[in-house]
């Protein structure tokens, strides 16, 4: 089965951006394809974040569409709610979900796509089956938790097996990574076969974080080869 081209999204993270002028930070990446907002309950993963009504409130001035990362316990019951607001889409840990499955049908009932984000530690394999029920898959390549930590190239393999499988399989997943991402290292990840990225500090940390997400998006995309959509024909897709 031949696989589809691939198009790079670049998701920057307001983890690292100035949370006493979120409105004014969202509108410093209007050319992003999503913004990734990190959910973090100090339960699931050892920091605290925002919650849903923070987020609830990002969804009516954001330039670009929502993309959630929860990082949360109890995730079956609050999930749906983040779908519920509007978000375009919502990523749930497999590890902090009782019926992934279930969940990931509940998100798109909802009108969300449904994302499942996989920490360093837990195999794709036994999941690859419900490939069909998900429209994002997030391999973490750092521990969720904290923004600035070192991409860990471990996970490389475990991208490639990912990219595999969904080529194999026919359907149309993309592949999210998160952790440490940067110029240099989008090259690696792009090349293994992810086509969405999330970058917190290698945007923000920038003097001028639309530059900085055009330059990711360039490197990921020519790192594509020539599975990768011409750069003159990209249409950015939300996710």
């Amino acid at each position: 089965m031949s696989a589809s081209p691939l198009n790079c999204c670049i998701n920057p993270s307001i983890l690292s951006a100035d949370f006493a002028n979120l409105e004014a930070e969202l509108a410093r990446i209007s050319n992003a394809d999503a913004v990734h907002v990190d959910v973090m309950d100090n339960h699931f993963v050892p920091n605290l974040t925002i919650g849903l009504p923070v987020v609830e409130r990002i969804q009516t001035v954001s330039p670009v569409p929502l993309d959630a990362h929860l990082m949360i316990a109890n995730v079956d019951r609050w999930a749906p709610l983040y779908a519920d607001a509007g978000l375009s889409s919502v990523t749930f840990h497999v590890e902090a979900s009782d019926a992934p499955i279930k969940l990931a049908r509940e998100l798109r009932a909802r009108g969300a796509k449904a994302g499942m984000a996989l920490r360093p530690a837990t195999p794709v394999e036994p999941y690859l089956d419900m490939l069909s029920e998900l429209d994002m898959l997030l391999i973490m390549t750092v521990e969720p938790g904290f923004g600035g930590q070192a991409f860990l190239d471990v996970m490389l393999p475990k991208i490639r097996r990912a990219r595999e499988a969904v080529d194999g399989s026919g359907v149309n997943v993309a592949i999210q990574v998160d952790g440490g991402i940067t110029e240099e290292t989008i090259t690696r990840a792009a090349e293994a076969g992810a086509n969405v990225f999330v970058a917190g500090s290698a945007v923000y940390g920038k003097p001028s974080p639309e530059d900085a997400i055009e330059s990711l998006r360039t490197n990921g995309q020519l790192a594509f080869g020539p599975r990768g959509l011409q750069l003159t024909n990209t249409a950015h897709q939300p996710v």
